[in-house]
């Protein structure tokens, strides 16, 4: 990974058999384990959508390009993205069909037909769905043609009721991703130009790769009334009083296992964190062909299965093989055990984080084994943030501004006039963009680290994917 991050990552993704590529250029087969990970992070935030009082619903792949172009804002933002349906069998079509990039412009004129009264509201419905945006370039996870997403889209009598609602669902986004994932996150607000399509203001969570560049890992939007107004999404308030309906989306993809992928990953492949791994611990018997070793292995497995995800490895491949594929794959635990643990009534115990060995008495295994569990995770997230930490400099000019970016890749905090002038010559010359303006801040000089004049706020800064 020192050498060429971008090849480690590829060869990760192939050979801990998360993906294959599809067919059609930028398209990816997502393979039982990679989407085993990805059906775990997604039932944690589908069980806190549903704590927060959220509906899953569907909504169609196909959106009519005159619906699209109802709110200007919005398909200029998507246009050099969508996807366009332009025959149906032989016939061409009488009007271009979008193949849904996002769905705000759907639940908008759902919602102008069904909701009528203040006694409608709020309206909270989350979508868990693919979504097409034709990408240039493309990497499995990062930036693909197709990948899977939820889409929140909500409607709420008042901005102060949608507000709340757009922090709240970044509050569970930076949950999912800090205790579950161990990704430390910066929590903020986008520039004007760093923002959604559409949206009034966009709340961003921003985590940091190994190689010092930033991803953008959960959004939520505040769309204030754009919408309601374009699609005439109107209620009755208590004094009969019609007014438009605040609303907001939010979301987070795919997108994130790059993220679990680049922040955990070592030179050995993938690393898990054990919250979220398909398989906690991987029992793997040694010299198996001895007799009793591949009974007592599984009624091993028998035993732990109420406690923690855990499989065996009774194939014919050798020990070795073994312990490098479960490697590869980034299980948390492995569990070695052979004629001799069965002799002194003990196993092995090998951590994927550190690599450590500890020999347990197997009376003691129940015990042990979720604590060590929790060890992992809590070290992962440390290590994360270490990193973080270590990565995030301070620049007060250009010149330092550059320098960091150069001898210590991460997110530099820098202040702002709030000029987009600004913030497009940094892009220019450094490839560095905005990633957020922090909910916390502080004051690191007076004056804007591009032009010199009078400060506004202060922005991470970082080089991204």
């Amino acid at each position: 990974m020192e050498d060429d991050f971008a090849q480690w990552y590829t060869d990760v993704v192939k050979q801990a058999e998360l993906v294959d590529y599809g067919t059609v250029r930028g398209t990816m087969i997502i393979k039982p384990y990679g989407f085993a990970i990805w059906e775990n992070i997604r039932d944690e935030l589908d069980k806190q959508f549903k704590e927060t009082g959220h509906s899953n619903v569907y909504f169609p792949l196909f959106i009519p390009e005159s619906m699209l172009q109802k709110e200007k804002d919005h398909i200029e933002g998507f246009a050099p993205e969508v996807a366009w349906v332009t025959h149906g069998g032989e016939e061409e079509l009488t009007e271009r069909i979008c193949v849904r990039p996002t769905s705000e412009v759907l639940f908008g004129e759902y919602y102008s037909k069904n909701i009528h009264s203040y006694r409608d509201l709020p309206k909270l419905y989350n979508q868990w769905s693919n979504v097409v945006r034709w990408e240039k370039t493309t990497r499995p996870f990062l930036r693909s043609l197709e990948f899977l997403w939820q889409e929140g889209h909500t409607s709420h009598a008042t901005r102060e009721d949608a507000e709340a609602e757009t922090n709240q669902m970044l509050e569970i986004y930076a949950d999912v991703c800090e205790n579950y994932l161990a990704i430390p996150v910066l929590r903020g607000k986008k520039t004007e130009s760093e923002k959604f399509a559409g949206a009034h203001y966009t709340l961003t969570i921003e985590s940091l790769m190994h190689d010092g560049k930033a991803l953008q890992s959960g959004t939520s939007h505040y769309l204030g009334t754009g919408f309601a107004e374009a699609f005439d999404i109107l209620y009755l308030d208590e004094n009969g009083e019609q007014k438009p309906v605040h609303q907001t989306s939010w979301g987070m993809s795919t997108r994130i296992m790059g993220a679990l992928i680049m922040v955990h990953g070592d030179n050995r492949g993938l690393v898990i964190p054990p919250r979220i791994a398909p398989t906690q611990a991987m029992i793997v018997p040694v010299a198996q062909h001895k007799e009793g070793v591949l009974d007592k292995a599984y009624d091993l497995r028998d035993r732990l299965q109420n406690l923690v995800r855990v499989d065996i490895d009774g194939s014919d491949k050798k020990p070795g093989w073994k312990f490098n594929e479960y490697e590869m794959k980034g299980v948390p635990v492995r569990i070695e055990m052979g004629p001799k643990d069965i002799e002194n009534e003990q196993v092995v115990l090998v951590r994927r984080d550190t690599g450590n060995k500890e020999f347990l008495p197997l009376a003691e295994l129940e015990e042990r084994l979720p604590a060590l569990l929790e060890e992992v995770q809590q070290n992962l997230y440390d290590g994360a943030l270490a990193h973080l930490e270590e990565t995030t400099t301070t620049a007060v000019d250009m010149d330092q501004f550059k320098q960091a970016l150069d001898e210590t890749p991460g997110f530099i905090k820098a202040m702002w006039c709030g000029d987009e002038a600004c913030e497009e010559k940094i892009k220019e010359e450094t490839s560095a963009t905005s990633r957020c303006i922090p909910f916390e801040q502080e004051t690191v000089s007076d004056s804007c680290v591009c032009c010199g004049r009078e400060a506004k706020e202060m922005v991470y800064w970082a080089r991204a994917y």
